[in-house]
């Protein structure tokens, strides 16, 4: 009898699970004006309409709607967007957000409204340590699979001293961080470090201390605009002629196509897609090329999708969209398309999957625009990402 009883709770809880508002809505937020608007932006919401599209239209008979905004790489006003977004508007789950101390201000939002949130454009590991939600994913890359394939890279290659440029926010001094345990445990040094003010254009006083260190390698520990700024002004002053060596932390195939494979030719750097790697992966860099002017999809572009996808496949499953609900059952299903294959979420929120340590081609090896890589290893998921004993989040035990 309590057998039979308990089996009725859970069918009766099973039925009256449902999505709010008839309708599934799906909020990207991203910078789509300032110096990430390439690397996500207006492409990833692109990436979650081709999802959306793709998998129906609709979750179990229900509308699913796309909102989009920039947050203007400023935490207050991300979480104030998002904040409407679910009270207001009714939102749902909320995708990508690069800057990480956007990332974060938000996390703190969709916990407390138990809102889906996942992560494709940060990068910071605080997200699946100390700031960990259960209603957050953390899903394309972070900090520390970046310093385990570059970092580790360029240390064994016998780049073992290092000055880092970073951006001083939380996802630059989490890749400083992360980089310099990878070089320590490897056997290298840090010779310092100085940092810069988000979306710089003048980094000729970061670059002449970086110099006057006498470090085998300058560490950039930024992203977007910031990057490709340093590489140009360093190319420039010839510190790369002059025996130094340029290591891009974070670095996205827009930027080499900002740069030009003149100027970024054997850098050196870790992603989690590269749209030349299979059949699938070309296929689905075609459709979106299509829809994007010709631009081929970077590694947040394609996590967008994917993430959006599985999102979807739990909400259909479980008929609730429910922070809490969807992401609980998204680490029930293993991640299986283009962007990753058997891949899990697991309790800390940490989306693994393999990554890629890649060369940039030198322009004799090129066919064209958009062919830009030599993958140079796969860097496997269990190796890619923090092991989960080493886990700061609380949801782990």
């Amino acid at each position: 009898m309590a057998a039979c009883a308990a089996a009725f709770s859970l069918a009766a809880g099973a039925a009256q699970a449902e999505l709010s508002d008839d309708v599934v809505k799906i909020g990207v937020l991203n910078d789509q004006s300032g110096l990430y608007t390439d690397l996500a932006g207006p492409g990833s919401v692109e990436a979650a309409r081709m999802a959306v599209e793709d998998f129906g239209g609709t979750v179990n008979g229900k509308a699913i709607e796309i909102l989009s905004a920039d947050h203007q790489n400023k935490p207050d006003v991300g979480s104030n967007i998002v904040r409407e977004w679910i009270d207001v508007e009714g939102v749902d789950v909320v995708v990508d957000v690069p800057t990480s101390s956007v990332a974060l201000a938000v996390q703190q939002v969709t916990s407390e409204k138990d809102t889906a949130f996942l992560v494709n454009g940060a990068a910071t590991t605080r997200l699946t340590n100390e700031d960990c939600a259960a209603t957050g994913v953390h899903y394309t890359y972070d900090t520390y699979s970046l310093a385990i394939g570059t970092g580790k890279a360029i240390v064994e290659e016998g780049g073992d001293s290092w000055f880092f440029i970073t951006a001083d926010y939380a996802f630059g001094h989490s890749l400083e961080e992360d980089t310099s345990n990878v070089i320590k445990e490897n056997g290298g040094e840090v010779l310092g470090a100085v940092r810069h003010p988000l979306s710089s254009s003048d980094f000729s006083s970061y670059l002449l201390q970086a110099q006057g260190s006498g470090a085998k390698v300058i560490g950039l520990a930024n992203a977007g605009s910031d990057t490709t700024n340093a590489i140009k002004q360093a190319n420039e002053f010839g510190i790369v002629q002059g025996g130094q060596s340029l290591a891009a932390l974070l670095m996205f195939i827009t930027d080499v196509d900002s740069l030009g494979l003149d100027v970024a030719k054997g850098l050196k750097l870790t992603t989690g897609f590269y749209w030349d790697q299979n059949d699938d992966t070309r296929a689905f860099a075609d459709r979106f090329s299509e829809r994007m002017n010709g631009q081929r999809p970077t590694m947040v572009h394609a996590g967008v999708y994917s993430s959006v996808m599985h999102y979807l496949k739990a909400v259909a499953e479980t008929n609730d969209d429910g922070g809490k609900a969807a992401v609980d059952q998204m680490k029930k299903m293993p991640v299986n398309d283009f962007f990753a294959q058997d891949a899990e979420i697991r309790a800390d929120g940490r989306m693994v999957h393999d990554m890629y340590l890649v060369e940039v081609k030198d322009p004799s090896e090129s066919s064209g625009k958009w062919d830009y890589y030599n993958v140079l290893r796969t860097i496997p998921g269990d190796a890619a990402y923090q092991p989960l004993s080493e886990s700061r989040c609380p949801l782990v035990n």
